[in-house]
């Protein structure tokens, strides 16, 4: 899609509008990880830092966001340090862009609503933490991440389901919509803080010459949904898994005390295991969204190359 066929709605930053313009990879990043994942002031250094890291594996950064009534695409210093101190920022998956923009409201986007964003202008890689899924508290209360990676046709690099959460009726769910997960240099589910070893994947792969080769190979089929890539955190910053599910069970049993629920569980059930992990898990979360970064851009960059070549045959 051209600049001039997007929604009036949509802005992109300077830097990304010359990668588009250029032909240069970009990766999409999402924002509720600044606006509701992390605390400051380490909610801007990690989107710094996740910025940087796409860059030093030659790709351009495409923070998405909300703000000054348009859908950003791409994010100034300014306007991240602006959305990283905000105090009443939405968070917006797809239900919830029409509501920001008529009421001017300045908002982080969630799986779903970056991958909606980022399909819409052009941007087929994106790098995330954990997506989102079913519930342990509420099996009802199914993440909108689900229903996007069976709709939206993006490569989403991830580190798993948030382990707060049933990774079993995710990957369920996951196949029933027809959506691969991809093990990267593995044959098991990533479980987020940990490397996990319990639930297999659908598909190994071990390059991003592969990834790349499997998505086309995907879509070239017709199929719609997005391909889901999922890497396991770095060995030396996992949590010990004991650990981290002790501590998901805890807080897990505080939310259903406190009936704690919708957009708000899964940033009450983040912030809960930090504190019981005495900010082991943050540290974990850290370390996998950079690991991320960097496997999204070094995915971009294949893409973009066969692009060109193909363009040149």
């Amino acid at each position: 899609m051209t600049t001039s066929e997007l929604p009036s709605s949509f802005s992109f930053s300077v830097e990304v509008l010359a990668a588009r313009r250029r032909g240069l990879p970009l990766v999409a990043l999402e924002s509720t990880v600044i606006t509701h994942g992390l605390p400051r002031p380490q909610n801007l250094t990690l989107a710094q830092d996740m910025e940087a890291a796409v860059r030093s594996e030659g790709a351009t950064p495409a923070t998405i966001a909300v703000m000054g009534g348009k859908v950003q695409i791409g994010l100034t210093f300014d306007q991240m340090e602006r959305l990283a101190n905000v105090t009443d920022a939405m968070k917006i998956s797809l239900r919830d862009f029409a509501a920001a923009l008529t009421q001017g409201k300045m908002g982080g986007t969630t799986v779903a609503g970056t991958m909606f964003a980022a399909e819409k202008a052009g941007i087929k890689v994106f790098a995330t933490g954990g997506i989102g899924g079913v519930h342990r508290e509420h099996p009802f209360d199914v993440s909108t991440d689900l229903q996007a990676l069976a709709s939206i046709p993006v490569i989403v690099v991830c580190a798993g389901a948030k382990s707060i959460l049933d990774l079993r009726a995710t990957l369920e769910y996951l196949e029933t919509m027809g959506v691969p997960v991809v093990g990267y240099g593995t044959d098991t589910f990533p479980e987020f803080f940990s490397v996990g070893k319990t639930h297999p994947v659908s598909v190994r792969l071990d390059t991003p010459e592969a990834v790349v080769g499997f998505a086309h190979t995907h879509w070239g089929l017709g199929m719609k949904s997005a391909v889901l890539v999922c890497q396991p955190i770095p060995v030396g910053s996992a949590l010990d898994a004991q650990l981290a599910y002790q501590a998901e069970q805890t807080a897990s049993k505080e939310a259903q005390e406190k009936n704690i629920r919708g957009q708000a569980l899964t940033p009450f059930l983040l912030k809960r295991v930090n504190e019981l992990t005495g900010g082991k898990s943050m540290r974990a979360n850290l370390d996998l969204l950079l690991n991320n970064a960097r496997l999204a851009a070094q995915i971009a960059r294949v893409l973009i190359g066969q692009e060109h070549r193909a363009k040149r045959l």
